[in-house]
């Protein structure tokens, strides 16, 4: 799978830098693979949820050991993924991502 803009990931291992070795493991895992529907991607990442936000809805990942949440547009049919957000868990509870 392709990922769009790493940029957000690296900005936010500025700021956090205890989330760097956990965003590049993250980054390299959704590289190597292969994903055709949540129910794959569930297989390599099992904290991954669908969340109906939006039309598409987004997908969230925790990174880090549940400190760290990755929201992510996929689109399964062109093999890439959108970064959204990159947020802890107390930002990812507050909710305001969804706006």
């Amino acid at each position: 799978m392709h990922l769009i803009s790493r940029k957000p990931l690296a900005e936010f291992s500025k700021i956090h830098s205890d989330a760097e070795a956990p965003m590049r493991n993250w980054f390299k895992a959704i590289e190597r693979g292969t994903f055709a529907n949540l129910v794959e991607l569930k297989a390599s990442f099992a904290s991954v949820d669908y969340l109906p936000v939006g039309q598409h809805g987004l997908y969230v990942f925790n990174v880090g050991g549940n400190k760290y949440r990755i929201v992510a547009s996929i689109h399964f049919n062109r093999q890439r993924l959108y970064v959204r957000n990159v947020l802890t868990h107390a930002e990812y509870s507050k909710g305001e991502w969804r706006k």
